[in-house]
């Protein structure tokens, strides 16, 4: 269990400097005193010398040699006093520089880890209500300040997903707050009368079911946009004419009816490689886009075409168009548009939202051509790749 004063980075970093600089010292010291050592125990200096002096014995009767001090010997003592000297000191200033590493390497420490605590200090004061803090770090542009970067950047994509998720909430909510209000508008007019028709309820039952195919449509596409939001997605390789010609035969007998000529062309070579259901949601939602748009008498095309490695798929209509500022719009989730091309023919606001959607889970894109009262062109471009391997 590690005591809780060298639980912080900042602790521990200083301990590894003051013993990583304590254990170079302590290998540059004991080196010295090793090569010390090692040369003073040659072959000493003196090479056998000594002072050597007649005395008289025997009160100066008679003189002999007596050796005073031997050189050696000497040599040998004064090494010995050096070496345990140089110990000493070694082990002493080995000592101070420990201590004198800890202080510094604390100090240093706690400079180099400044940046982490603003950071993590940030981050403590940020609340899901209050995603708008950066951390703003200045510096050189290091470790530390890309690391701060980038969590300014998350910080800014989360702040974008919370204020989108509450825009799609208010949206969703408001959407399915007229249809109720519709309902209970005319069940409330239904039992306040006191004698009601057959003629009064038929209409009340026609209008209320109108508003609940409303709500029923609009429940479908949230339930969409949801699974929509998995990163798994069905791989399958198949025909690109049979996904259109199969896209047109259901939307066949609705463009009878407003007699809207409905025709698909594709190369009988090309191939599509993905959710063969998902992308046929996302022609349905074209084709009942452009059919609802599209004057009586005027012709919708299906068509497919491939180029540099990209499989398209077209729907093109003869409509009323849209303007620059709506095609950089259309695609946005409970988008309303200015004149002919509102929702007042029972859309839910998130068809061509689904279509982005599909478009971006395989890859691809959803971009829209047109000019003002020249009709539409939504294309969905698909990489031309084969599918990704299933996980065993």
């Amino acid at each position: 269990m590690i005591p809780a004063p060298f639980r912080s980075a900042r602790a521990r970093l200083t301990i590894l400097y003051s013993t990583l600089l304590f254990a170079l010292a302590a290998l540059v010291v004991g080196g010295l005193y090793l090569s010390l050592s090692l040369s003073l125990r040659d072959e000493p200096l003196s090479q056998g010398a000594a002072i050597r002096a007649m005395v008289p014995v025997n009160d100066g009767g008679a003189e002999v040699e007596r050796t005073f001090v031997e050189a050696a010997a000497f040599e040998r003592q004064v090494n010995e006093h050096t070496l345990r000297n140089l110990r000493r000191f070694s082990i002493g200033a080995l000592t101070g520089l420990f201590l004198f590493s800890l202080a510094v390497g604390w100090v240093i420490a706690g400079r180099v880890l400044a940046p982490i605590a603003r950071i993590t200090a940030v981050a403590q004061e940020i609340q899901a209500s209050a995603l708008s803090r950066r951390i703003g770090l200045r510096g050189p542009d290091d470790e530390l300040r890309r690391l701060a970067d980038t969590f300014d950047s998350m910080l800014a994509r989360l702040e974008e997903a919370f204020a989108s998720q509450r825009r799609f909430v208010a949206d969703a909510s408001h959407e399915l707050r007229t249809p109720l209000a519709i309902i209970q508008t005319n069940l409330e007019l239904a039992l306040s009368e006191t004698a009601p028709s057959d003629g009064s309820r038929a209409e009340a039952a026609v209008v209320i079911e109108r508003a609940l195919r409303r709500m029923t449509r609009l429940t479908d596409d949230l339930l969409a946009l949801a699974r929509l939001e998995s990163p798994e997605i069905a791989r399958e390789t198949f025909p690109a004419h049979q996904l259109l010609e199969e896209s047109r035969t259901e939307f066949a007998r609705a463009a009878t009816a407003r007699a809207i000529e409905l025709e698909s062309v594709a190369p009988a070579e090309l191939e599509l490689h993905g959710d063969r259901e998902a992308l046929r949601r996302a022609l349905a939602n074209l084709l009942d886009n452009a059919l609802r748009y599209a004057p009586t008498g005027s012709r919708v095309t299906l068509s497919a075409e491939s180029a540099d490695g990209a499989a398209s798929l077209l729907v093109a209509d003869e409509g009323p168009g849209l303007d620059d500022t709506d095609r950089e719009q259309v695609f946005d989730r409970f988008w309303r548009a200015d004149g002919s091309r509102d929702r007042n023919g029972g859309g839910s606001g998130l068809g061509l939202a689904i279509v982005k959607r599909i478009a971006e889970a395989h890859g691809g894109s959803v971009s829209v051509r047109s000019e003002p009262g020249a009709g539409a062109t939504f294309a969905i471009e698909l990489p031309e790749s084969e599918p990704e391997p299933s996980a065993a």
